[in-house]
């Protein structure tokens, strides 16, 4: 979105004072909980490969509760990187590198 100047309008809430970090904070912020998330996964993964290497494991309780925590991590993986995602996409609107 444009301005009557032809620059970029900012995004509510948001202004460029200057130097711009990069990644910016909300950006650091959408990371850190992606990194978290990735950790968490790992370990449930891990967790399983043994069970399901244990003979008559195939089926146990605990197996279904780690796929149902699998299923939960990877919608919050998506719903951070969908923010991530567009926290970039607004830094590179106040970058001027695209447009609204």
């Amino acid at each position: 979105m444009k301005n009557d100047t032809g620059k970029p309008e900012l995004l509510p809430g948001i202004s460029c004072p200057g130097k711009m970090k990069v990644p910016t904070d909300r950006e650091q912020e959408c990371l850190k909980a992606l990194k978290a998330i990735k950790e968490k996964a790992s370990v449930v993964k891990e967790r399983l490969a043994s069970l399901k290497g244990s003979p008559g494991e195939d089926e146990s309780p605990e197996i279904a509760s780690l796929n149902r925590e699998l299923s939960r991590l990877k919608s919050a993986w998506n719903e951070w990187d969908e923010k991530r995602e567009k926290a970039a996409k607004e830094r590179m609107i106040l970058l001027g590198h695209e447009e609204d």
